[in-house]
């Protein structure tokens, strides 16, 4: 079945029903409630694995993974992440508050960030290790925060601007074009490092992104170049570290399968810096790979319980009781996904639905013309490759409560995030 590769690596079908990590699905949301979300810890764990045996394959050099924060991000994300060594990409101090909570060490914590407020640059300045700068202004603002020259100071590292992107499918995921609010040009990366130099900042990276989720990593080798020409015409020598950002993708459709190819996508990136530092002369920077989504995505099963079902000709509308609030992806920039009933799951694909939720938008939809089994009132429903930017972009339209999220392994089922309740939704009012 397809479809099934979507879903997490231990997804089984038993009598017709989904199980992930040998926990029936069915049974989960019948104990939990739904809206629920279902994050399979093997699936994450091998992810990680792929990258770090990619890395010591094809990399001579010192190597990192960095978890992008902004996939997904709780204590025991947190936590999870330093299970395996992994670098933190957080943006702002609330993102650094929950990194800390969850163990991750200074050294291990890079904050990032288009326009830091103070309070996010005091927060880094006391709390990472790295601070990525994107601008001038920025790097001005840091300079003033360090209240004496014996502060403990964060490694510097200067956000490029390559000024092209990568193939993604909607702008709005892209980065790296030279009309993007990202980073700085060539010009302002000189001067941005010879601010460093006069102000003893201790710059020592480069970084850029060029977009989310794609596949073709062929377009990372240009801007690959101009890191490392950046490099070169700063002075980097030792131990200097390069990120060329992330983004890699995931299959969120049947129609995008197979899933895209780690290996290769390390393999490209780790040949193209050797061969310019070699053409350089310059030493092998420690090189940072920053694969939040392909870390988490795949990891990740929304469930929904359907509630009315609406057949109007061929337009067949199934309505659950989650919907943009949880996801927003598909009302933003149209994202695919896929979708199997959590039983009768081998029964005939015989109605294409739409699935939206029960939000008062009309944007409000997940799935447009999915091929499924019938459908009827009550059932479960499963949407794969949900583990990234679902629950970091969620919201409280409409008063929704945000949902509750299950870690999963094999024999052990813990509650990581509890589902919002009324008195979460009150907590922050004031009478007037």
């Amino acid at each position: 079945m397809k479809r099934l590769d979507l879903f997490p690596i231990s997804t089984t079908i038993e009598k017709d029903t989904l199980l992930i990590a040998g926990h029936p699905i069915e049974y989960l949301a019948g104990e939990f409630g739904t809206p629920l979300y279902l994050y399979d810890k093997a699936t994450m764990d091998e992810a990680v694995n792929e990258y770090k045996s990619a890395l010591a394959s094809t990399y001579p050099g010192p190597a990192s993974v960095t978890y992008a924060g902004k996939a997904f991000l709780c204590t025991a994300l947190a936590q999870w992440t330093q299970f395996h060594g992994l670098y933190v990409d957080c943006t702002g101090e609330g993102e650094v508050a929950i990194a800390l909570a969850g163990g991750v060490p200074r050294e291990h914590l890079l904050l990032h960030g288009v326009n830091k407020s103070t309070d996010d640059l005091k927060s880094g300045i006391q709390n990472a290790g790295t601070i990525v700068v994107d601008n001038l202004n920025e790097l001005h603002r840091i300079e003033n925060l360090f209240p004496n020259s014996d502060a403990q100071v964060p490694n510097i590292w200067l956000r490029l601007l390559p000024g092209f992107a990568v193939s993604t499918h909607h702008a709005h995921t892209q980065t790296g074009q030279h009309e993007s609010k990202f980073g700085m040009t060539r010009d302002e990366i000189l001067e941005a490092a010879q601010f460093c130099k006069e102000n003893n900042l201790p710059l020592n990276g480069i970084h850029f992104h060029q977009g989310s989720n794609f596949r073709d990593a062929s377009p990372l080798k240009a801007a690959i170049d101009i890191g490392l020409e950046l490099a070169n015409e700063i002075g980097f020598s030792g131990d200097w570290h390069l990120s060329p950002g992330g983004g890699w993708g995931v299959a969120y459709h049947e129609d995008e399968l197979p899933q895209p190819g780690i290996h290769e996508y390390v393999r490209i990136i780790t040949e193209t810096v050797i061969d310019g530092c070699n053409t350089r002369g310059i030493p092998l920077p420690h090189l940072h790979l920053e694969p939040g989504r392909s870390l988490v995505a795949r990891a990740g099963v929304a469930v929904y319980k359907v509630g009315a079902i609406k057949r109007r000709g061929d337009k067949v509308w199934i309505l659950t009781d989650g919907g943009m609030t949880d996801n927003p992806r598909h009302a933003m920039y149209g994202a695919r996904y896929s979708c199997l009933p959590v039983t009768g799951v081998g029964g005939e694909r015989s109605e294409v639905v739409s699935i939206a939720g029960p939000f008062c938008e009309s944007g409000d939809v997940i799935i447009e013309d999915l091929p499924m089994p019938k459908i009827k009132e009550g059932d479960f429903i499963a949407i794969p490759a949900s583990g990234a930017y679902h629950l970091s972009m969620s919201s409280n339209y409409n008063g929704s409560r945000r949902p509750l999220v299950l870690w999963l392994e094999k024999g052990q089922v813990r509650t990581i995030q509890r589902r919002e309740t009324i008195a979460d939704l009150l907590a922050r009012d004031e009478f007037i």
